[in-house]
């Protein structure tokens, strides 16, 4: 049995991974230990966040699945941050973790060129440090030209809750026991990673009247570009708000060695989420905080298990018990699924490129948790790009490397081969230093020319596009050829709301740069046909122009630092007046460009300098 591709895990990263590979008409075998649990929210039941949303808005923009399936699937959706500027406003949706899973899997099957089975992988075919295939645990062989490893936490994976540890993957599945070992023996450095998940508990057993709810928003949103599938807004399902208190911080201090991270354990030495810390860590790392949020959000409209966002623990049962009922609102609660924290192995990032092959063995890519991130949207975009760029390696096209002003998802890859990860990596606006640029509403406009050039992207939803980037020029055209002039009736409605008159005319262009205008607030004065998508995008481009230009400009200047490539055999041990610690760096991360050299921790701008004169030289002598 052979295939072109071979994508190990059936997570999120898995699912994207397979599906691009497949839609690029390349024989792709997904293989996962249990079909039931592809695409499996073993955790959250969400998707999106802060800069999350965004990263989902880019896989759809680029031809991968995860915004069609949210949508069909969500419970609840609303824009973070709508009161704030556009640089950090994301959707968050509530997912049904019954639908989701069970519409990404119809997909799967119903894709051409793909085959899933069932199996767990534990070994690789390697020859002359080239992938060809791979080893199940019953010895049978699958030979393959690529390898997509999406292994997610189940590389010797164990379950620690209190003082024991069970040697088993999310939901008690069983872990893949070799493959992590057999990696290391090739040459790769193996780390070790912690993650964990709060208790359900019982809907029926809440006392919702000592909770704020938290609703949707109450327009229509979306993460897809392309179809609006309908929900009833007046139906979305509600989360609700409550509080830690100074009883349940005095239950964990008096426990605390208890935990599996405090003392339960005494060989743990995993690091685990430093942005999504356990209800221990908050309480001992902010010992100044009387309390702490904890939302109650609904797992499915099929059964009545609540999530416990902000409440992950690897206390002992008991322990888990006192805790959830002395909350506000919980004093009665059944907790139907006990909290846990999961160890497990992942590569140093590092060792691979920024197309995710990796750098020492050929043809082998990987994605996702196995990268060293955490989240259900990290792995996705990684899957999707590993996908892309092992089509591209088999059709001998270069690979598809998103740069930072790009996209957040470019942030992301970059930041894991330059920087490396300690704790399990999860993507924040405040990683992004163009956020201006990379923001929810235009992620079709930076990306969706790539996915097209890419082959995910067909011709209607590519018409729709360059439908929707006509109007926008349209728009705008039609705003700066369009004049307010200082007639009472203007002025009158100006002053209504309290915006300076004029005195002289104005392009509509440019007195929609005040703050307190809108186009809406101008339709009485022209007539403007075009769809809010449209409008929101124009407005946004006028009212931050300035801020946009000035991002814009930054970002040339690191894009002319990475146009500068550092040959690939380049010997910095010969490069004299490198601080000893940028050699070892360079020589560790062996960047691209210059720009990629700069963001290297120990690398500093002296070393960069003499780093460039030293490429002068070697151009000048070629």
């Amino acid at each position: 049995m052979k295939y072109e591709i071979i994508v190990v895990g059936g997570g999120h990263a898995g699912c994207e991974a397979a599906l691009a590979s497949a839609r690029k008409k390349h024989k792709t075998l997904l293989i996962t230990s249990n079909i039931n649990n592809i695409a499996d929210m073993a955790c959250n039941p969400s998707i999106g966040g802060s800069a999350k949303g965004v990263v989902v808005r880019e896989i759809d923009a680029l031809g991968g699945e995860m915004g069609k399936i949210a949508d069909k699937s969500q419970i609840q959706i609303k824009k973070l941050n709508s009161k704030k500027g556009p640089a950090v406003q994301s959707l968050r949706a509530q997912i049904d973790k019954i639908v989701y899973p069970k519409e990404m899997i119809k997909v799967l099957k119903n894709q051409k060129n793909l085959d899933i089975l069932e199996g767990m992988v534990e070994d690789l075919i390697i020859e002359e440090q080239k992938i060809k295939g791979v080893i199940l645990k019953d010895e049978s062989i699958i030979l393959g030209e690529i390898v997509i490893l999406t292994t997610g936490t189940y590389l010797k994976s164990d379950i620690l809750i209190g003082d024991t540890r069970t040697r088993k993957g999310p939901h008690n599945e069983e872990p893949s026991l070799y493959l992590s070992d057999n990696l290391k023996k090739l040459g790769f450095q193996i780390i070790r990673l912690k993650t964990g998940t709060p208790p359900r508990i019982d809907k029926n057993s809440i006392n919702f009247s000592k909770t704020k709810i938290e609703t949707g928003d109450k327009i229509p949103l979306r993460f897809n570009h392309d179809i609006n599938y309908d929900y009833d807004i007046e139906k979305q399902e509600p989360c609700y708000l409550t509080y830690t208190n100074k009883k349940l911080h005095q239950i964990i201090n008096d426990n605390l060695t208890k935990s599996s991270m405090y003392g339960g354990l005494a060989d743990v030495t995993s690091v685990g989420p430093r942005y999504c810390p356990s209800i221990e860590d908050k309480v001992v790392r902010f010992s100044d905080k009387d309390r702490h949020q904890i939302f109650l959000e609904p797992e499915s409209r099929y059964y009545d298990d609540i999530y416990m966002q902000g409440l992950s623990t690897s206390m002992p049962y008991d322990i888990q018990e006192q805790l959830v009922r002395s909350i506000e609102g919980l004093e009665n609660a059944k907790i139907l699924k006990y909290a846990y924290a999961i160890e497990y192995d992942a590569i140093n990032p590092t060792q691979i490129k920024q197309s995710l092959e990796t750098k020492i063995i050929k043809n082998l890519y990987t994605a996702g948790q196995i990268n060293g991130t955490s989240g259900y949207e990290e792995a996705a975009c990684q899957g999707l790009i590993a996908g892309i760029n092992a089509s591209f390696k088999l059709e001998g096209k270069e690979p598809l490397i998103l740069k930072r002003n790009e996209a957040y998802i470019g942030v992301l890859i970059d930041d894991l081969v330059t920087k490396g990860v300690i704790d399990p990596y999860r993507l924040l606006t405040s990683r992004a230093e163009y956020r201006l640029l990379l923001r929810h509403d235009n992620a079709d406009i930076r990306l969706r020319q790539k996915g097209y050039d890419a082959g995910l992207i067909n011709e209607e939803q590519y018409s729709k596009f360059k439908a929707k980037t006509k109007n926008i020029e349209q728009l705008e055209k039609l705003l700066k050829i369009s004049k307010l002039n200082p007639t009472n009736e203007i002025n009158d409605y100006l002053k209504s709301i309290n915006s300076a008159l004029i005195k002289d005319g104005i392009t509509m262009y440019d007195i929609l740069k005040r703050p307190e205008i809108t186009i809406s607030k101008l339709r009485q004065f022209i007539d403007i046909p075009f769809e809010q998508e449209i409008i929101e995008q124009v407005e946004i481009n006028i009212k931050y122009e300035g801020y946009i230009n000035k991002a814009q400009k930054e970002a040339e200047k690191m894009i002319k630092l990475e146009a500068k490539k550092i040959p690939e055999n380049i010997d910095y041990e010969k490069i004299h007046n490198l601080a000893s610690e940028a050699v070892q760096k360079l020589k560790q991360i062996r960047p691209t460009s210059l720009g990629q050299a700069l963001r290297i921790s120990g690398v500093n701008p002296s070393d960069i300098s003499i780093l460039m004169i030293y490429l002068k030289k070697g151009d000048k002598n070629d």
